[in-house]
């Protein structure tokens, strides 16, 4: 729960000029007792005209003619052999040569992927495993990415406690005070949460979702094969998974959107087609991200109940399967590590082929 401070911040939303939405900053001097009119806010009022994420979503989506979207999840052992020679001659190097390698394969990986998806999830955990030079490379994927017109949801799982989820909420979807202005950091447009804690670790999210156009994805039964182990869980005769899914429910119905979708979606693994259908009951206006499509071993029937009638209503990940294909028959056949670029986008346009059946207009 809340305590009557942060409650009062939520409730009240703070500061804000006369008439003006508020800005979830400002909302956050309020929750540390600081005077919010001190911080100069130069331009944080959303427009009108201002899609949502929802909507931007699924404008991507129907632009590109396809729900599918590709992880990068850069390996160092599993990246092409040309990459890492172009970086330092050998197999190994300097921490500064690998992060440089894991880097330009990611922004390789998004410039042969834009012309085909929507949407690009990076893993943060490949570039948080190499600290602070790690960290700098993903926000400048993030960046680079967005440059190339794609949706970026950051694979973050963040989940905290209130003032904890709030610093992770304006660092990643929203602004930071620098110097007496507010600063983007990661600028991702929408990322994953953990909703363990419960709803004051998603509150703080909700505030930038619902200001500033951006999205959430929260865990709801993952493609992971332990998954079930809490996920399943019976709790007054329904699983767990489904009580998160009323809560997300909850959380969104302040966001939806002009195309009937909520900003706040949930994750439903590929693997699980019974409770994915069971969750999409429950959750006809969210949109679904879902993760285990290939590699993993789901189908695109096995998706198919994640989808609503219309063929809206989720994006597909694939991430080894993609940016590694070269690795695997028949792309490592016909192409190799020497022409493993060749093999993403083959890998790519298959995968938008696959998923037509779900999607109506799909394929290439």
């Amino acid at each position: 729960m809340l305590d009557s401070k942060m409650a009062a911040a939520y409730t009240l939303r703070a500061w804000r000029p006369a008439g003006e939405p508020e800005d979830p900053h400002r909302a956050s001097l309020r929750l540390w007792g600081r005077d919010p009119t001190a911080v100069s806010v130069p331009s944080w009022t959303i427009k009108p005209d201002m899609k949502n994420f929802a909507d931007r979503l699924i404008a991507e989506i129907e632009a590109k003619g396809t729900p599918a979207i590709v992880g990068i999840d850069p390996r160092l052992e599993l990246l092409p052999l040309p990459v890492r020679r172009k970086f330092d001659g050998s197999k190994r190097g300097s921490l500064r040569s690998l992060v440089a390698a894991l880097k330009a394969f990611s922004c390789e990986i998004v410039d042969i992927v834009a012309p085909h998806v929507p949407a690009v999830k990076p893993q943060v955990a490949f570039f948080e495993m190499y600290g602070w030079v790690g960290l700098q490379a993903y926000a400048e994927v993030v960046r680079y990415a967005k440059r190339a017109g794609l949706v970026v949801i950051g694979d973050v799982k963040r989940g905290d406690i209130g003032s904890t989820a709030l610093a992770y909420a304006r660092g990643h979807l929203g602004q930071v005070a620098v110097s007496g202005r507010l600063v983007g950091m990661w600028q991702e447009d929408a990322v994953t949460v953990n909703p363990y804690l419960g709803g004051d670790s998603i509150e703080p999210f909700l505030l930038e979702v619902n200001a500033r156009g951006k999205g959430i994805f929260v865990l709801v039964r993952t493609s992971n094969p332990s998954g079930e182990e809490i996920q399943n869980l019976d709790a007054g005769g329904s699983p767990v998974y489904l009580h998160v899914a009323r809560l997300v429910a909850g959380w969104g119905k302040d966001s939806i959107g002009v195309r009937g979708f909520s900003s706040v979606g949930a994750v439903v693994g590929a693997t699980c087609p019974q409770e994915a259908g069971r969750i999409r009951q429950a959750l006809p206006e969210t949109i679904f991200l879902v993760p285990g499509y290939g590699a993993q071993g789901a189908t695109a029937e096995d998706i198919r109940p994640a989808f609503r009638q219309d063929g809206l209503g989720a994006v597909v990940n694939s991430s080894r399967g993609i940016i590694f294909a070269y690795r695997r028959s028949p792309y490592s056949e016909q192409f190799g590590d020497r022409r493993w670029q060749e093999a993403v986008e083959a890998a790519v346009k298959a995968m938008k082929k696959d998923l037509a059946a779900i999607y109506p207009g799909g394929g290439e």
